[in-house]
């Protein structure tokens, strides 16, 4: 058995012209599998019998079509004396669209696991290769993670032609090329590379091949771990590609010269370069009127400030710099806290651990089950807690604020980021004050300002002077109208920027 493989785990084994010695490999290299199914049947040419033997994984191929399109037709032909066999299977006697022809037994390997059917006739060494695929997958969606009010209900799902579809379905131009390439050596997890040729910037597709290359590892299963093998700033909280389940955000991206990757098994789309504002861009602000997304888009600029410095502002305030508060809201927090004997850090991290292990348990529990546990054990274990003296009101209500704005950053891998660094800024708020909630935020701003995603200003256009950061402006923290914004932002190629222009 390991005879047939070399250190790359690929199929040394070679295509016989002997449909026995052919066979034989098959039945090595799938001992033990029970979902493979092997049928042998034969054919007659006058005085002459012609083998065949075809193999395909039961519960991935459509095995009715098999028999009505492959099966039944070669059976009822009348062979002649001079034809040949395999040409004939191919080009007239087999009723099926897509066909290959294959010569390597590690790819003939290869289409039989992903859903194929390999035809092995006797006498030759190729193989037909019979597009039989019958995945088991689920329909097109809603997606649950990025709902709108207004807009397409399609979402992506586990499988890699699907999700393809999807997005050529909205951009109907040649020049949208879609690369289909492999990761894991075991797994063999298709993935696609999607790119306008003429929009993405010189050497950028090149880059992220090479880079996804230089790795080998088993398997992967979800395009979260292949965005671990890119993440080249792997100890910063902030996500560097975007993910998206919505078609119609993939497609817009697409356009504006940037890079979709869409792997076999994940409903999740990567897409990048990507900045610090496409992660507060929503599908819907471009479907309603720009004063509403406007709207929108600063209320949630202003949630992220929030939800990530709020507690620990308020620790730093209230530790130590009472004198900065009205004197009837020091009042009111000193009678809150009349009863409370912990410190108020303390009260702090005790709500933030209430509300982070509910966010858990909502997640981890089924649907109805989730929303109530979320709710109710909100109410009712933050009652308990102000009744119990464990906390205050007003650190309910702060807690509760910020657990609220975090909720309105439309990708949840960027929220989970806000969720990490609020931490750190009660942390440090707790020993130096407003001293240390100053520095703090300083040292978040410090760190966005020096990330870059393949070689785009993580923060453009708030602190780039990149050509192309006045267009981008106009989509930034006001959206204005659609027909304001002429160009293409800094993704596109140079030359390129122009998407919209005036009919003469």
């Amino acid at each position: 058995m390991e005879q047939l493989y070399n250190s790359n785990h690929e199929i040394t084994a070679k295509l016989d012209k002997n449909l026995k010695k052919n066979e034989a490999v098959v039945k090595t290299l799938f001992s033990k599998c029970d979902d493979i199914v092997e049928k042998e049947f034969q054919f007659l040419r006058q005085n002459q019998t012609i083998r065949a033997y075809m193999v395909y994984i039961d519960g991935l191929t459509d095995s009715e079509m098999l028999q009505d399109n492959v099966i039944a037709p070669l059976q009822r032909k009348k062979w002649e004396q001079e034809e040949n066999i395999f040409q004939a299977f191919f080009h007239s006697e087999i009723d099926v669209a897509d066909l290959k022809e294959e010569t390597s037994f590690d790819k003939v390997i290869n289409y039989i696991l992903k859903g194929d059917t390999a035809l092995f006739i006797d006498g030759y060494a190729k193989v037909i290769i019979i597009s039989s695929k019958k995945l088991p997958t689920r329909g097109v969606e809603e997606s649950k993670a990025e709902s709108v009010m207004r807009g397409p209900r399609d979402s992506f799902n586990e499988s890699l032609r699907t999700c393809t579809a999807l997005i050529r379905r909205r951009i109907k131009d040649p020049k949208c090329k879609i690369e289909q390439e492999k990761f894991g050596e075991r797994s063999r997890t298709d993935y696609a590379l999607i790119y306008m040729e003429d929009l993405v910037q010189e050497g950028l597709v090149e880059e992220i091949k090479a880079e996804l290359d230089s790795y080998k590892t088993d398997a992967i299963y979800d395009s979260g771990m292949l965005e671990h093998f890119m993440n080249r700033k792997w100890y910063s909280p902030f996500p560097l590609i975007q993910s998206t389940e919505r078609p119609d955000k993939v497609a817009s991206s697409i356009l504006e010269g940037r890079v979709a990757i869409v792997v076999d098994n994940s409903p999740e789309v990567l897409l990048l370069p990507a900045t610090f504002n496409t992660f507060f861009q929503a599908s819907d602000d471009y479907y309603n009127q720009w004063s509403v997304a406007t709207f929108a888009r600063i209320l949630r600029y202003i949630a992220s400030i929030l939800a990530i410095g709020l507690p620990g502002f308020y620790i730093a305030i209230t530790s130590f710099h009472l004198e900065m508060l009205p004197t009837e809201l020091l009042l009111a927090i000193a009678q809150a806290r009349s009863s409370i004997t912990f410190p108020i850090v303390v009260e702090v991290l005790l709500m933030e651990l209430e509300f982070e292990l509910l966010r858990e348990a909502g997640i981890r529990l089924p649907g109805p089950m989730g929303n109530t546990i979320g709710i109710v054990g909100g109410l009712i274990v933050g009652q308990a807690a102000v009744e119990a003296g464990l906390v205050s009101t007003i650190v309910v209500i702060v807690v509760a604020l910020g657990a609220l704005a975090s909720f309105t950053i439309p990708n949840e891998s960027f929220a989970s980021a806000y969720r990490l660094l609020k931490f750190f800024l009660i942390l440090v708020s707790a020993i130096w004050g407003l001293y240390g909630f100053v520095l703090g935020m300083l040292m978040i701003a410090i760190h966005l300002s020096g990330l870059t995603s393949y070689g785009v200003p993580y923060m453009v256009p708030a602190v780039s002077t990149a050509s192309g950061r006045y267009e981008s402006v106009r989509d930034f923290i006001l959206r204005l109208p659609i027909y304001t914004m002429k160009k293409r932002p800094v993704f596109t190629k140079e030359g390129q920027r122009n998407r919209m222009r005036k009919k003469i």
